[in-house]
């Protein structure tokens, strides 16, 4: 189980930032191709914006662009190793401010203020408690029409699965995950956590999921990671439900890296 404090103590003490995270863009070929091919066309409408707020930005991958799209940026993170890494890369950016949380609190963030909250590729490592916990202090913290975007587990909906992977012996189990038969436990997707359980997350805190778009992440075919836009009961973005279904994901990776990430992108 992937609880607040096993997080902390990865990403805090064990986990080895020595590439600052872009280890985990390398399929995409590098993160600005991961940004302009992945993460920008699927939150474009929403920025630039006013004030956002960006919940575990790590060393800062996407951070780098948020607070170029918006007028205001609040990074917070549970991790005060990579809360202290964002406020010296960033030290020259005057609109943001960071702040180490406990892994499931808002406090910091006045309510009625966000226009705009982003997570990408970390609250996957997140259980359903703090999710629930997000969602139903974004309720308060959201202005009227503001909106969110995250990225989280999808991977309690694959339980019988999981268990069958993590029955497989180890002399198959690797091959079985690349052919796309069992699920790549590796990953650490929070295993309490389904789009279905975000959907009713958001409704007890007074916040419309309106699209959803469950993908595999890395290898397989599983749909074990979910993409989840959110906004306030009654605000303009508000509308029913459209839940996409996307096992292609991985092949726009690979698309990206191999005909654009190369040439199109600085340093690529």
């Amino acid at each position: 189980m992937a609880d607040v404090e096993h997080n902390i103590a990865v990403w805090n003490e064990t986990w080895n930032w020595s590439t600052g995270g872009e280890e985990w863009s390398g399929w995409w070929g590098g993160t600005p191709a991961l940004w302009h091919g992945a993460l920008l066309p699927r939150i474009h409408a929403f920025i630039p914006t006013g004030t956002a707020l960006e919940i575990a930005p790590g060393f800062g991958r996407w951070t780098q662009y948020l607070k170029d799209a918006c007028d205001q940026l609040i990074v917070v993170d549970l991790a005060e190793r990579c809360i202290e890494h964002c406020r010296e890369r960033f030290s020259d950016a005057t609109n943001i401010e960071c702040h180490v949380n406990d892994g499931r609190s808002l406090e910091m963030v006045p309510d009625g203020s966000l226009d705009f909250v982003f997570s990408f590729d970390s609250l996957v490592h997140a259980e359903a408690d703090v999710l629930e916990s997000y969602a139903l202090q974004l309720g308060r913290k959201l202005k009227p029409d503001g909106i969110g975007f995250f990225h989280h587990s999808n991977l309690g909906e694959h339980g019988a699965l999981a268990s069958l992977t993590r029955k497989t012996p180890e002399a198959f189990r690797r091959r079985l995950i690349q052919r796309g038969h069992l699920i790549d436990l590796g990953a650490w997707r929070a295993e309490s956590m389904t789009a279905d359980l975000f959907v009713e997350q958001c409704a007890e805190a007074g916040l419309s999921c309106i699209g959803q778009e469950k993908i595999p992440w890395d290898s397989g075919r599983t749909l074990t990671d979910a993409l989840s836009l959110f906004t306030p009961r009654g605000s303009r973005w508000d509308r029913p439900l459209r839940v996409v279904r996307n096992p292609g994901f991985r092949q726009e990776a690979s698309r990206m890296r191999e005909l654009y990430a190369s040439g199109s992108f600085e340093g690529g």
